[in-house]
């Protein structure tokens, strides 16, 4: 059948790889993604003494959309600021790139930064006084083969005190749990620390699970810290389903082609297949599109979808995975009483909580913990069962 539509009409006219593009390139807003905007937009506009912010979930639920409404959002907001003083950026985003040794590569990290500060006619507007960052012919960003990490950590201190961006986004950034021999986890996320310091700009870390390691690494570094959870839609969560559900919908009336199915039909297999995460979804559909257009086809199938489908074993890893760093974020109920022991205060009943703000994450369904504590032994656990395909589904 064919589903509303929300893209421009003239797409329709355009070639295949144009209308993968946009659909490639189209963000849509959901309910995991907006609170964590929010969080992430109110913890850069006042950090209360944070240097660091650290976004951490499943991979392909969505963090490099988050980092690029984060910074459209940025450039909104000091567009006035950037218009009387054009020295300044609203924002610095970069990836953290592994090293080819599968070591992080901190003077790499330094370069990249300084280019992403880079812009036309920066002459005009900054000099860098440091050796190791000097300017080209043309007066674009330039790097001196020579030039030792110190030196570049020296210009990007320098690079970012004249051009006072709100914040730095590093995405990927789960890369920086890889280090050489003899260099402590503690040492990676201490950089970025004093870095933020000393510049007095807000440094946002965006990854997957992994980055769960960089973080509870000592207190001093947890008070310059702010973490944020963004996590997955939950298939047992009937606030969950009806977000997810409406997402799939909003996806189908943004592919740019004239006859779409009615995917919402099939949302139970549409979660199997991404786990959970939008990210994955998207591109899954984005795979699905261009195998639907590729020979000037106007029907996107279900069959073009079991095509581009992931396969079991990669998504059963990828769940794994997500499952396992949300365990490592439940906190166990002798945290409370502990901590209570250390602070002189008594023990206290674990099922009375804490009082405020202990969750960095979504918080379960009303109800879940005393479900758990009911449950006998060898009661199965609520879920839904296998409903196989989307060619054999609804």
């Amino acid at each position: 059948m064919s589903a509303p539509q929300t893209f421009p009409a003239e797409l329709l006219s355009r070639p295949a790889a144009e209308r993968v593009a946009y659909f490639r390139q189209m963000a849509i807003r959901h309910p995991r993604l907006g609170d964590v905007y929010e969080r992430v937009i109110q913890a850069i506009r006042e950090p209360a003494g944070a240097g660091l912010i650290v976004v951490y979930g499943p991979s392909g639920v969505g963090k490099t959309t988050l980092r690029l409404r984060v910074q459209r959002q940025l450039i909104e907001t000091t567009r006035a600021e950037l218009e009387q003083d054009p020295g300044r950026l609203a924002v610095v985003g970069l990836e953290a790139v592994a090293g080819e040794s599968g070591d992080f590569n901190w003077r790499d990290f330094y370069t990249r930064m300084l280019r992403a500060m880079d812009e036309p006619l920066i002459e005009r507007k900054v000099v860098y006084a440091a050796p190791g960052a000097p300017r080209t012919v043309s007066r674009s960003a330039a790097v001196n083969a020579r030039a030792t990490a110190p030196e570049l950590r020296h210009a990007v201190e320098q690079a970012l005190h004249h051009r006072r961006p709100a914040a730095v986004l590093i995405d990927e950034a789960q890369h920086l749990k890889r280090i050489a021999s003899g260099r402590r986890l503690l040492d990676q996320l201490d950089t970025l620390k004093s870095l933020a310091s000393l510049t007095g700009v807000v440094h946002v870390l965006l990854g997957t699970y992994e980055l769960l390691a960089l973080t509870n690494l000592s207190g001093q570094l947890n008070r310059r810290t702010i973490d944020v959870h963004f996590p997955r839609y939950h298939a047992d969560r009937p606030d969950d389903v009806a977000a997810f559900q409406t997402v799939v919908r909003s996806l189908q009336h943004h592919l740019p082609v004239r006859d779409v199915p009615e995917l919402g039909e099939r949302w139970e297999a549409l979660y199997e297949g991404s786990v959970g995460c939008v990210g994955v979804l998207k591109d899954w559909l984005t795979r699905g599109l261009a195998q639907a257009l590729e020979h000037g086809g106007e029907k996107l199938s279900y069959a073009h979808l079991e095509a581009q489908a992931l396969s079991r074993t990669k998504l059963l890893q990828m769940a794994r995975e997500n499952k396992e760093g949300e365990e490592r974020l439940a906190e166990p109920a002798r945290t409370a009483t502990e901590l209570r022991a250390l602070l002189g205060m008594g023990a206290e009943d674990p099922g009375t909580g804490a009082g405020v703000g202990h969750s960095t994450g979504a918080a379960p369904p009303a109800g879940a913990a005393g479900r758990r504590a009911r449950r006998r032994v060898g009661e199965r656990r609520p879920t839904r069962d296998a409903v196989g395909g989307l060619e054999h589904a609804g």
